[in-house]
Formats: C-alpha cells, sequence, structure tokens
C-alpha cells in the first residue's frame, strides 16, 4: 500500500484558556484526523497583521492517507467544534483556534480552497519557529530552501517567547519497549496495512511476507494438491531466512521491528493445504526451524469475519485469491485460534477489526493504538 502522507499543521490560540485549547487541538487532531507523530514546543508569539492578546503556538505533523483537501475540510469542522466562529469582518481577528495546513509532503498545491505550502509561511515567525522545533529535513519546493534559510531570510523580527513542552499523544503507547512485534491475521485481514502503518507512525523496521514473490501461490489456487508441499516449503523457507536475518542486522536508525507474520503461520496453512503424510514430513522440518527462532514480545492477532475478508479479499484485486471459498478462510481462523490458545507464554492480543476499517477512519486505527496501550499496561 502507499506510504502515508506528512503533513505539517500551525496550531494557534489567543483567546480563553490558550494551553487547554491547543492541547484539545492536539487530541482532538491526533484522535480524528491523522496520527500526530511530533509535536513541538509551545511558544508564545504577538499577533500578527493586528493588534490584540498574544498568541499560543506550536506545530505538529501528522501522518494520514487522505488527500490534503480532505485534511482541509476535517480541519475546517475541528476548528467549528473547538468553538471558532468566523465572522464575514476582513482582516485578522482574534481566536480560540486557528489551524493551518502548512505543507504536505513537498507538494505544491494550488486550488482555490487550498494553497501548499502555505503562501505566508515564509513571512511569519509563528510559523517558521515552531517548524523548525520538529526537526525535519524538508525544503520548500517553490523557494527551494531549507527552514534554517528561511528563518534567516525572513523579515518578520517579532519577539518569541518558549512557554512549554508539549505532550505528544503517540508516547503514550511505548512500543519502543518491544524488539519484536508480529502482527497476524487471516487473508485479507488487514494485517500487511497495519504494520505498514505501526512502521511509519513508531519508527519501526519492518519485515513484510514477499508472497508476491512466491512462483508456486497462483499455481496452488488453481491446483492445490499439486502444489501445496512446494508452496508451504517456499514460504517456511523465506520466512525462516527473512525473520532470521532482519532480526539478526540491528538498526541504529529504527526502534523495533515489526513483521506481517509469524513463522507459525506456516504450520496453521500447512495444516489446511497438505495431505496427512505431506504435513507429518513438514511438521518434522518445521519443528527443527522452530526451535531456532526468536519469539515475538508481542503477538497481535486481526480477527476478521469471513463475510468481511471475502470483501477485502475481492477490493485488493489479486487474481489468484479471488477463487478462495470461505470454509477455507474458516479453516484458517481456527487454526490461528487454536495455535493461540496452545501457547501459554506468547504475549498475545486479539483485536477484532471486523467493523473497522483503520485507514479511512483515525478513529479505527485509533481503536487499535488504545487497544495496544492496554495490552502494555495490563
Amino acid at each position: 500500500m502507499n506510504k502515508q502522507h506528512q503533513v505539517v499543521l500551525s496550531l494557534g490560540s489567543n483567546q480563553g484558556n490558550r494551553l487547554e485549547n491547543i492541547e484539545r487541538c492536539i487530541m482532538s487532531i491526533h484522535r480524528e484526523i491523522g496520527t500526530v507523530i511530533k509535536v513541538s514546543r509551545l511558544f508564545e508569539t504577538p499577533a500578527w497583521g493586528f493588534e490584540s492578546e498574544p498568541f499560543y503556538n506550536c506545530a505538529v505533523v501528522v501522518h494520514t492517507h487522505k488527500s490534503a483537501h480532505q485534511v482541509l475540510d476535517e480541519v475546517l469542522l475541528l476548528e467549528e467544534a473547538l468553538g471558532r466562529i468566523r465572522s464575514d469582518v476582513e482582516g485578522y481577528q482574534a481566536r480560540i483556534i486557528d489551524i493551518d495546513v502548512i505543507s504536505f509532503d513537498e507538494e505544491i498545491i494550488a486550488s482555490e480552497k487550498l494553497k501548499v505550502p502555505h503562501p505566508e509561511m515564509q513571512n511569519r515567525l509563528f510559523v517558521l519557529v515552531p517548524m523548525r522545533d520538529l526537526n525535519l529535513d524538508w525544503r520548500h519546493p517553490i523557494l527551494q530552501k531549507y527552514l534554517h534559510e528561511l528563518l534567516l531570510l525572513s523579515e518578520d523580527k517579532s519577539n518569541i517567547k518558549v512557554i512549554q513542552s508539549l505532550e505528544n499523544p503517540i508516547t503514550k503507547i511505548p512500543l519502543n519497549n518491544f524488539n519484536y512485534i508480529a502482527i497476524e491475521g487471516n487473508i485479507g485481514a488487514g494485517k500487511t496495512t497495519l504494520s505498514n502503518k505501526l512502521a511509519e507512525d513508531f519508527n519501526a523496521k519492518m519485515v513484510l511476507e514477499r508472497f508476491a514473490d512466491n512462483p508456486f501461490l497462483p499455481k496452488f489456487y488453481e491446483d492445490q494438491s499439486r502444489y501445496a508441499f512446494p508452496l508451504e516449503m517456499s514460504f517456511l523457507a523465506d520466512r525462516y531466512q527473512r525473520i532470521s536475518d532482519d532480526l539478526a542486522q540491528f538498526d541504529l536508525f529504527k526502534d523495533f521491528v515489526v513483521a506481517d507474520y509469524h513463522i507459525f503461520k506456516s504450520l496453521i496453512f500447512a495444516k489446511v493445504t497438505l495431505a496427512e503424510d505431506e504435513f507429518r514430513l513438514y511438521k518434522t522440518m518445521f519443528d527443527i526451524i522452530y526451535k531456532e527462532m526468536p519469539k515475538p514480545d508481542l503477538y497481535i492477532y486481526l480477527y476478521q469475519n469471513t463475510e468481511r475478508l471475502l470483501q477485502n479479499i475481492k477490493l485488493r484485486g489479486r487474481s489468484y485469491e479471488q477463487e478462495i471459498p470461505a470454509e477455507y478462510l474458516e479453516k484458517i481462523n481456527s487454526g490461528y485460534l487454536d495455535y493461540i490458545k496452545s501457547q501459554k507464554d506468547l504475549n498475545v492480543l486479539i483485536i477484532d477489526v471486523s467493523d473497522k476499517d483503520f485507514v479511512e477512519n483515525q478513529s479505527d486505527y485509533i481503536f487499535i493504538l488504545d487497544e495496544i496501550q492496554k495490552k502494555i499496561q495490563s
């Protein structure tokens, strides 16, 4: 799936309890619009372009799959929900909350509703200083200048004062306490999608199953009895090699490893697809390998009901998957649940995502993060 967009939002308030307004806004963005990855310190800045009380300002980095215009629409709704009242009076005004879309990746957008990068950002220290505080490797795509260069060139000489640090909601979930997290689930459950999101949001090294490179997979769906054994053996070898290599190679720039599979899935699928004599031989090989494999510190199983799995499989459009019967998916699910019940020393979290869409709905993704947080704290 496509990587998430990196969006920078500028937040400001100069009415009411300014700190509380900013903190509520950050949490609302995180729970409703996109995942807040970074939060700058809080700065106090004079009102810009009009006489009024000084502002509290900060900047946040948000990850999202939404388009820039979707983000803008949701930002405007959030401003209204937080109490902002827009006036027809021309010019700048005091406001309980103000949210501006400053950048969207390094894209240039010039529509009637939205201009990105924000056309005035280089002229406003209350935008540049908090944005620099985020330590981004971002270059203005029109001016071709980095933030430190924009600050040097800015003619705004406003007096800006640091007030305090602000809490980043994502830091409440200490996934970096783990070395290795496995995301598991049935075909079409969303395990790769969730693995990608967690890796991007929490700075993890990602290990993905290379199903697309397996030449036996399309053949298996055409003739299961003939190709089941070579398929399962090739998957086992590849899973073993990938996990072993990636866990052995320490990455200085990543905090932990997240994989969209655990090697035990090999035995689960093999039990469903192989004949009895083939399975006995396969299990002998598997038991030798499994003893050498590191166990995940957290094993997350995404449960989806069969109807939803079939819908997801149809939507992602892999031709060789389109004829998978419901009975096959139910057997796989039963195999996973039997395995989970048998594991006494595995740190397991089962999340029912049958009615969730954690790509399109930020609240559904937050539901998953909340479940992980509860598991960590339990």
